[in-house]
């Protein structure tokens, strides 16, 4: 079993497919990755030997911020933006959709449910 960045690569799957369990790389990275290595990318993660694997902790820990530190530094530039007053920032606050999205029909998930105030009764006139 492959444990690269603190995360164990699952060995049954291809080495294209298991590196994107790391936080941080899709599959265009992996390829990407793989094909500087001149690693097959049809190859099984139980299959690589143990200097393909060191080559793969030596490229990642070098070339890409990956794991811990991505969500560190992704958690830093939210707070930045918050702290500055910036739209995104505030869309962030507010739990609301940063990009352009409408929200009147859409965004559920973020708004949170529908809350209905049903059958209201008025004061009696006297």
């Amino acid at each position: 079993m492959a444990r690269i960045q603190g995360v164990d690569l699952p060995k049954n799957k291809r080495i294209e497919i298991g590196l994107t369990y790391i936080y941080g790389i899709g599959k265009s990275r992996s390829s990407e990755i793989l094909q500087e290595l001149n690693i097959h990318k049809s190859l099984k993660v139980r299959e690589l030997n143990d200097e393909q694997i060191i080559a793969l902790r030596k490229i990642l820990n070098d070339q890409y911020e990956l794991e811990g530190d991505l969500r560190r530094s992704e958690t830093l530039n939210i707070k930045r933006l918050m702290e500055i007053g910036a739209y995104r920032g505030r869309r962030h606050r507010l739990n609301l959709p940063l990009r352009g999205q409408r929200t009147r029909t859409n965004a559920r998930t973020n708004r949170g449910t529908k809350k209905t105030i049903a059958g209201k009764k008025k004061a009696p006139r006297k």
